[in-house]
């Protein structure tokens, strides 16, 4: 059976790959830069899916030999080139908009750009609201940056259909380029937002607040069985989470004990973290009485 990511990422490649196609035609054979501009955007749609589903089938690879952490951090790569290529798509709108604005152009045939604006609309928020609704569940960075880019294109479609509408009403054709000025600026927010939250995780920043809070909730449901933790530490790669942090145990406890008290916590915690990986560092509290160091072994363990 598909892997849930792999599915979503093909139908956002199929989606913009017909997209692309119908705005470009149509654009060209009308003379609109709005229509012409959205068709740019959806070109670079494109280029962001097959990014994306590179990221997801890469991400998905287990840890190996040069990759002991895994390969998670490949879809946060995916989502600053993403972030990067909607930039670049929005200089390209407002170039084509104002090289309009300069040398003039009259649209024709409004009703296809009209046509194919409001068709682009409607299947990229049908096409982005599943993504999101997939990227949420299988917590796929790459597939909410994808997600993100298709719902601009949402709002920019919407926009350039509304500003055909006003030029088919009052022949005003200068709403054209301004409209795709305006688009493009919308892009550029959205290329900043994404490309801020896809690359923060590449200097390995730590879990939300919730999410540590949380972690640190299951962990004080055993404080009966352990004398206290320190050294919580926490990063993100991808959806991938990792976890780490120094557990006290009581002198009393065999390493069997331990060993279970450990397994317990860390299951508690991959239930509530998905995707999370726990590793503990585990110490004895030390029973001679102004020792500088206990003489006990430390158990090192870890679990995935």
């Amino acid at each position: 059976m598909m892997e849930k990511r792999v599915k979503a990422a093909l139908v956002s490649v199929i989606s913009n790959t017909f997209l692309v196609t119908a705005k470009l035609v149509v654009g060209f054979l009308i003379g609109s830069v709005s229509v012409i501009s959205e068709g740019i955007h959806s070109a670079n749609d494109l280029l962001a899916s097959f990014i994306a589903l590179f990221a997801v089938k890469s991400a998905s690879k287990p840890p190996d030999e040069k990759h002991n952490f895994g390969h998670g951090k490949i879809e946060n790569i995916s989502g600053t080139i993403e972030g990067l290529l909607i930039f670049i798509a929005a200089c390209l709108i407002i170039k084509e908009a104002i090289e309009k604005i300069l040398h003039g152009g009259e649209p024709l045939a409004l009703g296809w750009g009209i046509g194919v604006m409001g068709l682009s609309a409607l299947v990229n928020l049908l096409v982005s609201s599943y993504l999101m609704r997939v990227a949420k569940a299988t917590h796929s960075i790459a597939l909410e940056a994808d997600a993100i880019h298709l719902r601009t294109d949402v709002y920019t479609s919407a926009g350039v259909f509304a500003g055909l509408l006003l030029i088919h009403f009052t022949g005003w054709t200068m709403l054209d380029p301004i409209a795709a000025i305006l688009v493009a600026m919308l892009i550029i927010r959205a290329a900043f937002e994404l490309t801020s939250k896809a690359f923060v995780p590449l200097i390995d920043t730590a879990l939300s607040e919730d999410e540590v809070s949380e972690i640190k909730a299951i962990i004080e449901n055993y404080s009966e069985k352990f004398v206290e933790y320190h050294d919580l530490r926490t990063r993100r790669s991808g959806r991938e989470k990792h976890i780490d942090f120094h557990l006290v145990a009581h002198s009393d406890l065999s390493i069997q004990e331990v060993h279970d008290l450990c397994d317990s916590i860390e299951d508690h915690i991959m239930r509530e973290i998905p995707h999370s990986h726990v590793l503990i560092h585990c110490e004895p509290v030390c029973c001679c009485e102004g020792e500088e160091a206990c003489q006990a072994a430390d158990l090192t363990r870890s679990h995935a």
